[in-house]
């Protein structure tokens, strides 16, 4: 036996032969057996660029309103955090200020290797609790902390589960800085909300021996989803993935806890993993987890390069100096090794590590963008597109002896820098499900400065750089933590609805959001689901897209799951209803319709959450060739007992081929609120046989 659950569904772990598992499944009080799987892990301007303006000093104001004033910045909000486990003694855990823990808490703190629960745990971070049973099962036992600079505790060796606890809910910390760049004040979007720390990953070494594997075992992290219901968080921050494809939701641990987590109300923010641009690759595709992209911020680290011709150019870096002059030469995979490099600035087009040994003075790195930057360790690296590294070739070329100056990296925020999905984010549409717009909601995940274990070599005095939807991700959390504040009774559903109306389509400024990859190009809902979340406009929605745990079942149905394999996840008897439902009146703040032939009708059911009476009235911006009709075309909230209406949308294409996928938009106003879904359709002409 390796765990019990209980919160969420009554169930147990367990170490078994083929054949017992066999023997345990057929058993006729035994619903379902599943396999253990190991998944993997996948900030200063963050808050200014979403505009989640920081506490005015004086409160004396009457007008001062703004989200966090109005939440007194997630005091009272339990952000729960499954990870790599926490850095105890970061600055940005101080609890200062802070006033007693939330009375609903019922978690605790574990001691253990380098954690002293009364000396870590403070009125910040309250719950500290770590999971490694599972794992230990699936490698035999084998594990030694000590071989892989591990703690046998929730102490955070690899420091991801440090940045994205403090991303989501750190509290504040003024001037700080990584090596002078993005220097600013430091805090979590929900800066006085409780930290509770479930480490469920683990910094341990790849089966061939080579390095460090990051490994969380779904068994682990279904216990962690079973004590945090039990615990009384408010959301759950899961920065994890699995490999793709993920075939179905009912047949994974991590799914099934993230659903029962949610049907106890706990939303569950999830990563949509590093796989970009490439389309198809958006992970955690469960329509019951709140999917995370990742965008850039609006600041760059622009690092000048003077050559010897005295032509200036700039890449991006984190190069802080000193300055470098010295000779620049071009080298590639098919260089002779006897090319002297050594005290040189070197030109790639794809980077390579080969170089380290060499002992070369930096290396300017020209590549498709693909918006991260990386120390290099070994040497400086200064990245550029392709157009400037073509430049600098041309120049080595046409010169006898060719010298180049490399300046230290300066912070730009605001123009001509802006929002961009970013290359490496992954994309829908959603294999496992087309139907369903997958991500749901991007938020910044590009050079994301916050807390590190300072056990990881790129931390500089406890803080880092670090990008991935793994940052994004917690950026929602510490989001959806304010806004629980203000609207507690909401659902998961709810809150998803209210980022993904309100999410910006452009740049806070204005501009558009274009999306990095092989070309750029205008991001789409399978770049960024609903948009870049606006934290402000998602307080007050007026109108959302909710969902209860029968629209989960019907999904299900939908999709063709039997009887047997839904009651496995709900954790009771389930029978689907006939006719069976229609995956397209899934009620998400969403419409994809990924084969439309001829014409189809779909449902969409609204809630009040504005004013009692209000009118709203539809917009409709219709994909290319692709004609829709709602009915009706405007909505009337007459009284506190009529908060839900219901409307129908007709789609039909005028397309006589089969077409990639086509966007446009469906908003509901009344002058004040604007309640915006995006509308996705592929149209698939079928041959008649």
């Amino acid at each position: 036996m390796i765990y019990s659950y209980q919160h969420g569904f009554s169930g147990f772990a367990a170490l078994l032969t083929s054949s017992q598992a066999k023997k345990l499944s057929d058993h006729p009080d035994v619903i379902h057996v599943l396999p253990n799987r190991i998944l993997k892990l996948k900030t200063t301007r963050t808050w200014d660029h979403l505009g989640l303006s920081p506490i005015p000093t004086s409160f004396s104001s009457s007008s001062v309103k703004c989200l966090l004033h109005d939440t007194n910045m997630g005091s009272e909000a339990i952000i729960g955090v499954m990870d790599t486990g926490i850095w105890p003694e970061s600055k940005v855990l101080n609890d200062q200020g802070l006033g007693p823990i939330p009375k609903r808490w019922r978690g605790k703190c574990e001691s253990g290797e380098k954690f002293n629960a009364t000396i870590h745990c403070n009125k910040k971070l309250i719950g500290a609790k770590y999971y490694l049973n599972g794992l230990l099962a699936e490698r035999g036992g084998k594990f030694k902390t000590s071989t892989v600079g591990e703690f046998k505790s929730n102490r955070d060796a690899i420091g991801h589960g440090t940045h994205t606890a403090t991303i989501a809910g750190g509290s504040l910390v003024p001037n700080v800085s990584f090596y002078g760049l993005a220097r600013g004040t430091v805090r979590g979007g929900a800066p006085r909300a409780r930290i509770a720390s479930y480490k469920v990953c683990w910094n341990t070494m790849q089966k061939d021996g080579t390095g460090p594997d990051g490994s969380c075992s779904t068994a682990d992290m279904l216990k962690a989803y079973d004590d945090a219901i039990h615990d009384g968080v408010d959301v759950l921050s899961v920065s994890i993935s699995g490999d793709l494809p993920e075939d179905t939701e009912v047949d994974k641990l991590d799914f099934v806890g993230a659903f029962h987590a949610m049907a106890k109300g706990i939303p569950v923010v999830a990563a949509a993993s590093n796989e970009g641009p490439k389309a198809q690759t958006v992970a955690n595709a469960a329509p019951w987890l709140l999917t995370v992209a990742a965008t850039t911020l609006d600041r760059s680290f622009p690092t000048k390069i003077t050559l010897g011709n005295k032509q200036t150019l700039y890449g991006e870096s984190l190069f802080t100096g000193p300055e470098i002059s010295t000779g620049l030469v071009y080298w590639d995979s098919e260089s002779d090794d006897n090319v002297d490099v050594k005290g040189k600035i070197v030109l790639i087009f794809d980077i390579t590590y080969k170089l380290a040994k060499k002992g070369v003075a930096g290396v300017i790195c020209a590549q498709h963008p693909d918006d991260i930057l990386d120390q290099c360790d070994a040497f400086p690296c200064i990245y550029a597109d392709y157009t400037i590294g073509t430049d600098i070739l041309q120049y080595i070329r046409t010169t006898r002896s060719p010298t180049v100056r490399i300046g230290a990296a300066t912070t730009l925020t605001g123009s001509p820098a802006t929002t961009k999905v970013a290359a490496f984010s992954s994309r829908g549409p959603n294999s496992v499900s087309p139907a369903i717009l997958k991500p749901d909601i991007a938020a910044p995940g590009v050079s994301i400065l916050a807390a590190l274990s300072p056990l990881n070599p790129d931390a500089h005095d406890g803080f880092g750089l670090v990008s991935g939807t793994s940052m994004s991700t917690p950026v929602v959390s510490g989001i959806i933590a304010l806004l629980k504040s203000l609207h507690p009774t909401w659902s998961p559903a709810a809150f998803r609805s209210a980022l993904v109306t309100t999410a910006w389509r452009t740049s806070p400024s204005g501009e558009p959001i274009f999306a990095e990859g092989s070309s750029k190009k205008l991001a789409d809902p399978f770049d960024y689901g609903g948009g870049l979340v606006n934290p402000e406009k998602a307080a007050d929605p007026g109108l959302v897209y909710d969902m209860g745990i029968q629209d989960y079942i019907n999904y299900m149905c939908s999709k063709g799951y039997n009887d047997s394999s839904i009651s496995r996840i709900i954790g009771k008897k389930t029978k689907c209803p006939t006719p069976k439902p229609s995956i397209l009146d899934m009620n998400l703040p969403s419409i994809t319709i990924p084969n439309l032939e001829k014409e189809v009708t779909l449902t969409r059911s609204v809630t009040n959450v504005g004013p009692i009476k209000s009118v709203y009235k539809a917009v409709i911006e219709s994909p290319l060739g692709i004609t829709l009709t709602v009915n009706p075309t405007t909505l009337v909230f007459s009284s506190e007992d009529k908060k839900v209406l219901s409307y129908t949308v007709k789609a039909k294409t005028s397309h006589k081929v089969s077409t990639g996928y086509l966007f446009g938009s469906l908003t509901w106003t009344d002058g004040v609120h604007d309640v915006k879904i995006p509308v996705s359709v592929q149209t698939r002409i079928m041959i008649k046989s």
